[in-house]
């Protein structure tokens, strides 16, 4: 099957790649020259612009937007909007506010061009271990374009199966949903991130207490000498609290366990506070995704070992860099 992306980062040249491992056609477009020569060279069909992009793609056409949310996606949307035909697909895979989804949908369908949301999780790693992928849009649409999900997909791997989901969607088992018209997709795909933000906070904070177990401010006898590399990779082997942040952490770690080499600065991403602002809209208690979401404010002016391990943790699932 064939797929035109646009946007060749961190994700979307990977996801380029891992279709074209499994026999899939792609046509590739990115303001950069270089990211499309080097997609190219792996297989590709490469482009130097959006209106070559769009002819080179066989109708009825698939193309998946992988950029920044905001402004550039916005306005890259509009412009190949212009250039597609009815019957068209447009997929925004990027981290998209999903009330801009319901909004792009509407106006999209008014021309005849099909639009999904699909939140893609799974960084810099993805290409090898699949991306878990929450869809949004017209049934027709999203059965239409499996192939190209079911590949992306990390499938069942070594997961054990879950007792009594027999005769439920296979699709969930393989790491994808259908999540419900447009829209549903970044909205399940925005509660994710704000779980993760919790999940990073608890672990940030836990060993910061192993850190700071042998203060002077404790009795002496009270006090521990700790490594906490060797405890991360402990509770990575049976524990209850296994996961791959975990492993993150345990590896940053095992390769420098003061993690200098980081500032402790913690950007978000936007996901939490869309989180936070639905849980409010919703009268749903969210204290400990808004109170991960705040530390990450506060890290912004002061530094903790936990926002050491938070950033490591951002580092290694999705690449991500600290400000200069």
């Amino acid at each position: 099957m064939q797929l035109g992306m646009i946007g060749l980062g961190r994700m979307g040249g990977n996801i380029v790649r891992r279709l074209m491992k499994q026999g899939h056609t792609t046509v590739v477009y990115d303001k950069d020259p270089k990211a499309v020569a080097a997609t190219a060279a792996d297989g590709a069909v490469g482009a130097n612009a959006l209106e070559e992009f769009v002819k080179k793609l066989e109708k009825p056409r698939t193309a998946w937007v992988m950029l920044p949310a905001g402004k550039i996606t916005e306005a890259t949307i509009e412009a190949l909007s212009k250039l597609l035909e009815a019957g068209d697909v447009i997929i925004d895979g990027g981290n998209t506010f999903w009330q801009d989804d319901v909004r792009r949908g509407k106006a999209l369908k008014t021309r005849g061009i099909h639009y999904l949301d699909v939140g893609t999780s799974g960084g810099v790693w993805g290409i090898e271990r699949g991306y878990c992928m929450m869809i949004g849009g017209d049934k027709a649409v999203v059965d239409r374009l499996d192939p190209i999900f079911k590949t992306l997909a990390p499938g069942v791997g070594d997961i054990d199966r879950t007792k009594g989901r027999e005769g439920r969607d296979p699709r969930i088992e393989q790491g994808y949903i259908h999540a419900g018209p447009v829209g549903a997709g970044h909205f399940v795909k925005m509660v994710h991130n704000g779980i993760e933000y919790g999940l990073m906070q608890a672990y940030a904070e836990g060993f910061d207490i192993l850190k700071n177990a042998n203060i002077d401010a404790l009795p002496e006898d009270h006090r521990f000498d700790l490594d906490i590399a060797d405890i991360a990779e402990v509770w990575r082997r049976g524990s209850v609290i296994p996961s791959w942040l975990l492993d993150l952490t345990s590896s940053a770690l095992a390769q420098n366990q003061t993690l200098d080499n980081y500032s402790g600065f913690v950007e978000d991403s936007g996901e939490g506070r869309w989180t936070v602002n639905a849980a409010i809209n919703e009268a749903v208690p969210a204290e400990v995704l808004t109170a991960a979401l705040y530390t990450r404010f506060r890290s912004r002016k002061e530094h903790t070992f936990a926002e050491k391990i938070l950033s490591a943790m951002r580092a290694g699932f999705g690449g991500h860099k600290e400000p200069k």
